[in-house]
């Protein structure tokens, strides 16, 4: 299982990698992809990646960052993408529900990472909060990029908008929750060749240990159990549907096949 969207850079979960990796590895989870939301974690994430031949990035500027931004961190980005353990440009995006940074700052940056990736013909991951329409307004002008909206979490109809232009939805341990009976609905239509699973770790516990504040790589098995009970089919085709995607819209090559005794 790949867990598509972690971020092993941020604490507690940096300072125990070893441990963490281990217990992703005992679980199932057998490749990651860190974010990085800044030029500062950019440079960490890809440090992290080194050594570690089943961890790759995606670095961006996030939406909470734009304000601190200056104009030419995009500059920087573009030197950054040249490192091998990166595979896309994000997370970036629009976030209207904390408001961290004002938001035509937020569609300013936003664009002007969109800008490099078109010209570097980059996949990307979106941040996306409560913004849909203008996401999916903003992206309409870059037709070529490959999107994957992170940690999707809207409606049925916003989704729709997503799949009808073309991009893939990220599903985070939210879908577990008793209350996002929406989301489910969406799991169950989504066409198979139009998502992933992650955890946004150390964000966002599943159930059923959501009570445990800090997330980990390995608990995206429980996302992905119950995304596989949504669609009535196993683990192992679940894994292979969600280690394609990710292969496809990151170009990162495939892992082994997975083995069904790794499934605790």
């Amino acid at each position: 299982m790949i867990d598509s969207h972690c971020h092993l850079t941020y604490e507690p979960l940096a300072k125990q990698l070893p441990e963490v990796l281990a217990r992703a590895a005992s679980a199932g989870v057998s490749h990651m992809i860190t974010i990085g939301t800044d030029l500062a974690d950019a440079q960490r994430a890809i440090e992290l990646c080194r050594g570690h031949d089943n961890i790759r990035c995606s670095i961006g500027i996030h939406p909470h960052n734009s304000d601190k931004a200056q104009d030419d961190d995009v500059q920087w980005l573009r030197s950054l993408q040249q490192s091998p353990a990166v595979l896309a440009l994000g997370e970036m995006g629009l976030d209207y529900h904390y408001d961290f940074s004002p938001r035509p700052r937020q569609a300013e940056i936003f664009t002007a990472q969109l800008q490099l990736a078109q010209e570097l013909n980059r996949p990307i991951v979106i941040h996306n909060r409560e913004a849909t329409d203008d996401c999916l307004s903003i992206l309409k002008n870059f037709p070529t990029i490959r999107a994957l909206f992170h940690c999707f979490t809207g409606t049925a109809d916003e989704a729709r908008k997503i799949l009808d232009q073309g991009h893939l939805l990220g599903f985070t341990g939210i879908v577990t929750y008793k209350k996002s009976d929406e989301l489910r609905e969406v799991v169950k239509f989504t066409p198979a060749g139009r998502f992933v699973v992650e955890t946004d770790s150390p964000y966002l516990s599943p159930d059923p240990v959501r009570k445990q504040k800090v997330n980990e790589p390995l608990f995206v098995m429980h996302t992905a159990r119950l995304v596989a009970q949504l669609r009535n089919i196993s683990i192992e085709e679940l894994d292979k549907i969600t280690t394609q995607n990710v292969s496809r819209h990151f170009g990162w090559p495939e892992p082994q096949a997975p083995n069904p005794d790794s499934y605790p």
